[in-house]
């Protein structure tokens, strides 16, 4: 039997919100109740509804994630498409159920650092859209001791102030995907718990289903109350580095070449062969089949070069060097930052390999000692040379003569 949906606001039945009934539609008791009190001169009530957001198109959609994240051009353009047909989908369905569309769920691989939450996190705050981030190495299945898959639904709902329709077309953003590949086509007699386990538990809820969750969290218990989330408007983004994935791609390309050809093969670059991926890779990888079929849209995102990663400090809205003028202007200091300075901020995050996600932690270890006499440096301009950063002596400090 089809699920009844409201033709006002998109809500499939529940237990708390019953419908009414008429030639061919319905509308859910919440929706009753807001006409009510817009008929009667109360106040509009705040239930949501996301018919009333304006839904952005695949352009509108990049250029916003262009002012927050540098490079990763193909993931982009791959995450606003997807993104927006997600949303199209639930935003502008058609009353007539003729035609069902597929939820499309998305993968981002790439290197750790590399702008893959960043990306999630972006594209929610600018569709005003509710988003849970959870490391896939803290699920178990349930039962064990570790977190529950039921309870980064539990998260989502936290992050909607308890609005369960909100919580319900929110992002959910499952990172470390690839650290919970199953051990391989050997099983071991002990039970993979942390690994296809929670790959298996994971299934039902990204596919679409009514969950059960426990309102705070934590352990199921029985005679427990619980509240029901409709997953299947949820978008699931899953991200993970796959480390070692690019090997299993170059031996299924290099598979039937012989001679010269299998010599130029192998000078391909890691990033050259990640466009390359198959679902057969993931796989080979130790990501379960019926997951993969879950995850339709596949986005890979590049390494970070050095000249990215300097454009990564200064030019998004919220880069890392604003921010910290910003706390030096507060302070009426001036800080400013030589391009040496950058290029070598830059190379010591690529040098400990930790992407973009470094730099804040190599500003903070070479600014420390400046912003401990900050508010004595009222006045004055820093210069932050490279020397500040590569051997830790002091910046070159200016007096503004408007202030002597």
């Amino acid at each position: 039997m089809a699920r009844k949906i409201c033709s006002f606001c998109g809500t499939t039945e529940r237990e708390e919100n019953p419908f009414i009934a008429g030639n061919h539609v319905y509308i859910c008791s919440n929706c009753v109740t807001s006409a009510y009190k817009i008929l009667f001169g109360e106040a509009e009530s705040s239930h949501y509804h996301p018919e009333s957001q304006t839904l952005l198109i695949p352009k509108e959609i990049h250029k916003i994630l262009n002012e927050y994240v540098i490079g990763q051009e193909s993931a982009k353009k791959t995450l606003a498409v997807a993104v927006y047909n997600h949303y199209k989908r639930i935003f502008k369905r058609e009353h007539d159920q003729d035609t069902s569309i597929d939820k499309s769920n998305i993968l981002l691989i790439g290197p750790t650092g590399s702008g893959k939450t960043l990306l999630a996190q972006t594209i929610a705050k600018f569709l005003d859209v509710p988003i849970a981030i959870s490391d896939a190495t803290n699920l178990t299945e349930a039962g064990y001791v570790g977190e529950d898959v039921e309870n980064i639904l539990t998260k989502l709902l936290q992050a909607a102030d308890g609005d369960i329709e909100k919580a319900e077309r929110g992002i959910i953003f499952i990172d470390e995907m690839d650290k919970i590949a199953r051990m391989g086509e050997n099983r071991s007699i002990t039970r993979d718990v942390s690994g296809e386990g929670v790959q298996q538990a994971l299934l039902k809820i990204i596919e679409g289903s009514v969950v059960n969750i426990p309102p705070k969290g934590g352990r199921k218990h029985p005679n427990q109350d619980f509240l029901q989330i409709d997953t299947s408007n949820i978008l699931f983004i899953c991200g993970g580095a796959f480390d070692g994935i690019e090997e299993i791609i170059r031996r299924r390309l290099g598979a039937n070449q012989l001679g010269f050809g299998q010599a130029k093969r192998s000078k391909q670059t890691d990033d050259d062969v990640m466009h390359l991926i198959e679902s057969d890779d993931l796989v080979q990888f130790g990501i379960i089949p019926e997951l993969i079929g879950r995850l339709h849209v596949t986005a890979t995102l590049n390494k970070i070069t050095l000249e990215d990663m300097v454009r990564i400090l200064v030019e998004p809205k919220n880069s890392i060097v604003k921010q910290y003028q910003k706390l030096f202007e507060i302070d009426n200091a001036v800080l400013t930052f030589e391009d040496n300075a950058l290029r070598a901020i830059a190379q010591k995050a690529i040098n400990r390999k930790t992407g973009a996600r470094g730099l804040r932690s190599i500003m903070e270890e070479a600014l420390i000692d400046i912003m401990y006499e900050l508010p004595d440096l009222e006045g004055y301009e820093i210069i932050v040379t490279d020397d500040v950063i590569e051997n830790g002596l002091k910046p070159i400090y200016i007096k503004n003569s408007k202030s002597a």
